[in-house]
């Protein structure tokens, strides 16, 4: 046995991922191996890359993956002292099956030995990439035994698809963001409002894998993620094409499930294996080719090999009936996977159907003589349990002597069978192990040729997966009033919406116009409870997420840049599960963006600090902003404390911004009420006391509400203070250099249109400096 130990848990049925991890030892601690192969699809998947301690990339890497089943080292995963990976992934992922298997199976060298025997040709080209990935290898050599055993089937030879993904080829999402997120589980309710919900109009399996894996992991080419923007484009502007594929893509099965049927050899042949066989062949050519046709005749850029897929059907029916089909009824579908193979194709197969057919010959002759022979009413049924049998309706039927013959042996009223008939099941069921033997070492024949040019299968199994992503994108676009995004150095969304939003109250939420350049990357955000921070916040996020996969976003118009990583850190609740304070876990996150973001990174952050005292969290929300400041990344960052907003007056490409709010008092005077409009407005918050205006609305004293106030506005002044005009002055130098280098790279305006445009930059660099002129002699900040 190679298993050593098992631990079972509750799991999703729906899951099918296997997935086998191990880690270097010694000075390659930190160098990780991951393969995975899904049971329902055969496409082995190689990984291998650096982590850091806190192993962020393989928990979001399994967390994408939803294994059924993890395998480490036996050595990774000892009791009481596992290692620090097994440990953390035992924590992240508590609902997965962990099983060790011995460390000798992780072998690079047997892995090898296995993609060059699995791999088909096409693919081939993995094995320069991953020829020197030892713990890749290693991990891949582990899963394939491990299959092979469980599964007591091995995969025919040149018939995997063997991919190597590395992290760099997507935007890194990491687990926590994913879920702050609602990405594809909602937090509260575990409903479909999420981004994935929102998207997801897929028709197949594999489409639906494909989104959900595209929304986890986006694009990071703009050239892909245009190609996938004209395709969405042209399905909009053509109804007739847009319809008729959504019809014929309903109609697929799964088809990776179909593949990896044929292509898994059982090492011991049973007519339950030949039976599963010959009924994935069926479904096979019956609905997939039916409806690959359909698709081809529909599509143009739909290109296909189509003289493979002609030689692979033309050769299946040389060899399977063409009248072949799933019938219902047990004993229709076994007469139909006896016949399944066409006749003079096997010499001994046509010999032993002959055999079968004379033997159900002879069982109904025979009932027809038992009921001629005893004047009773017979006839024969046929069930999978119990083979061929009698039956006899008693109603208005008179037995002789009160009772059955003797030769009858009863199993009730109704039923009943002869020695003779058990003897005849017995012969029928010889006959057909002989036929279902002799159909498969037929079958077998025909898939080494399928085999041969499997690689046109994948194909197949991809473009109807990308085509029914694209469909469910394209009809999310019909849906609601969405936008085609731009690719620039720029964050510019007019009037953007949050998806989910939208979704869940059935109309069109509050929109806001967002803006980040390089000349303005550090954007504060500030307002009351409840004034809509945190949703903007994800709304921009969401909006990101959409662009990069290739989704039209719900905006009146989108430009981004392409970020590498997205981060999010908001506000959490302490975690008992390992006994980390607010403070401990907001530390956590924080640390693990500032060692990870990039320049091209989108972050955001909302209400960091609040697990601390207000001194502390203001020291170190004005460390962490001023951290990012300088990393150039686009960042959004909310909070309560409005002292950080002076940060606008130290950095020229920082920008205050706030949820507008306006306060309504009755006539008497003797309440106020506050409006949320939801609306982002420049600027900081002027709600400097929203916490204590939040206390005035409960029953607390008057005395209390008051010296807060007092204590409030006495910390405020000792805080803040405001910039000097030459600060101003450079602040608004910096403003106008950075949108006259924007303006070079990505300006499409002809001559007339952009000497309008720079003149307009001017009169507005001319009106802030007079701006600050007259806030200098009046004694008052412009900010």
């Amino acid at each position: 046995h190679i298993v050593t130990t098992s631990s079972s848990a509750t799991l999703s049925h729906s899951s099918s991922v296997i997935v086998a991890v191990v880690e270097g030892r010694g000075l390659a601690r930190g160098e990780i191996g991951l393969s995975s192969i899904n049971m329902k699809s055969p496409e082995l998947v190689l990984s291998q890359f650096a982590d850091t301690g806190t192993y962020a990339k393989v928990i979001t890497k399994l967390h994408i993956l939803m294994p059924l089943e993890i395998l480490m080292p036996d050595t990774a995963s000892e009791k009481g002292q596992g290692t620090k990976l097994f440990n953390l992934i035992t924590e992240n992922v508590p609902s997965v099956s962990f099983t060790a298997i011995q460390r000798k199976y992780f072998n690079e060298r047997k892995g090898l030995e296995y993609i060059q025997q699995l791999c088909a040709p096409e693919f081939s080209t993995v094995l320069m990439e991953v020829q020197t990935k030892y713990y890749c290898l290693a991990s891949a050599a582990a899963l394939l035994k491990y299959v092979e055993f469980i599964q007591n089937s091995v995969y025919a030879p040149k018939s995997l698809k063997v991919s190597f993904t590395g992290s760099e080829q997507t935007t890194m999402i990491d687990s926590v963001s994913a879920k702050n997120l609602e990405l594809v589980i909602n937090n509260r309710d575990q409903s479909d409002h999420t981004l994935f919900g929102v998207l997801n109009h897929t028709k197949t399996p594999g489409g639906g894998r494909r989104l959900r894996s595209n929304i986890l992991e986006p694009l990071l080419d703009v050239d892909t993620i245009n190609t996938r923007l004209d395709a969405i484009q042209e399905l909009l502007q053509d109804e007739e094409l847009f319809f008729g594929l959504k019809s014929a893509i309903t109609h697929f099965l799964d088809v990776d499930q179909l593949l990896s049927s044929l292509v898994q050899v059982p090492k011991q042949e049973t007519s339950q294996q030949v039976c599963y066989f010959i009924d994935s062949l069926l479904a096979w050519i019956k609905h997939d080719f039916y409806f690959l046709q359909k698709l081809t005749f529909s599509i143009a850029f739909f290109h296909f090999s189509s003289h493979r897929f002609k030689s692979i059907l033309d050769e299946i029916k040389t060899v399977i009936n063409d009248d072949t089909t799933s019938l219902k009824g047990s004993l229709n579908m076994r007469t139909q996977k006896c016949y399944a193979v066409r006749p003079n194709v096997n010499e001994f197969l046509d010999i032993a159907r002959r055999a079968y057919t004379e033997v159900v010959d002879d069982i109904a002759g025979l009932v027809d003589q038992l009921g001629e022979k005893y004047g009773l009413p017979l006839r024969t049924i046929f069930s999978t349990a119990r083979g061929f049998f009698i039956q006899l309706s008693l109603e208005g039927v008179v037995l002789p002597e009160g009772h059955l013959p003797e030769e009858f042996i009863k199993k009730n009223n109704y039923s009943f069978t002869t020695l003779d008939l058990m003897k005849m099941n017995s012969r029928c069921e010889e006959a057909l192990k002989e036929i279902f033997h002799m159909s498969y070492m037929v079958i077998c024949r025909l898939l080494n040729g399928v085999y041969e040019q499997i690689h046109c299968l994948y194909k197949l199994s991809d473009a109807v997966s990308m085509l029914d992503m694209l469909l469910s994108l394209a009809n999310a676009c019909t849906l609601s009033d969405y936008v085609r995004p731009e690719f620039t150095d720029t964050l510019a969304i007019k009037q953007g919406r949050h998806p989910t939003l939208e979704r869940i109250t059935g109309k069109q939420p509050i929109s806001n116009n967002s803006y980040i350049s390089e000349g303005s990357n550090f954007v504060i955000v500030t307002g009351p409870n409840m004034s809509g921070k945190s949703t903007y916040l994800r709304q921009v996020a969401l909006c990101q997420i959409m662009a990069q996969i290739g989704s039209f976003v719900p905006a009146e118009y989108a430009s981004f840049r392409v970020a590498d990583q997205i981060f999010t850190r908001i506000g959490v609740d302490d975690d008992f599960e390992t006994n980390s304070s607010t403070f401990m876990v907001e530390m956590k996150e924080v640390s693990y963006i500032t060692h990870t973001a990039s320049e091209r990174s989108l972050i955001i952050i909302d209400e960091l600090g609040r697990g601390t005292s207000a001194e502390e969290g203001i020291g170190i929300c004005h460390a962490v902003c001023e951290f990012l400041i300088n990393l150039k990344a686009f960042t959004l960052f909310a909070t309560h404390y409005l002292e950080l907003c002076q940060l606008e007056t130290l950095y020229p490409n920082v920008e205050n911004q706030h949820m507008q709010v306006q306060h309504i008092r009755r006539e008497d005077n003797s309440t106020e009420s506050v409006v949320y409009t939801y609306l982002l407005t420049r600027g900081f918050s002027e709600e400097r006391n929203y916490g204590i205006r939040a206390a005035e609305m409960t029953s607390m004293p008057p005395s209390i509400i008051q010296e807060a106030k007092s204590i409030a506005a006495k910390v405020s002044q000792k805080l803040w203070h405001h910039s000097d005009p030459s600060t101003q002055r450079q602040r608004a130098d910096y403003h106008l250099a950075m949108r006259c280098v924007q303006t070079a790279r990505n300006s499409r305006l002809d001559s007339d249109s952009l000497c309008l445009y720079l003149k307009g930059l001017k009169r507005q660099y001319e009106a802030e400096l007079k701006s600050i002129l007259e806030g200098h002699e009046h004694g008052v900040n412009p900010a």
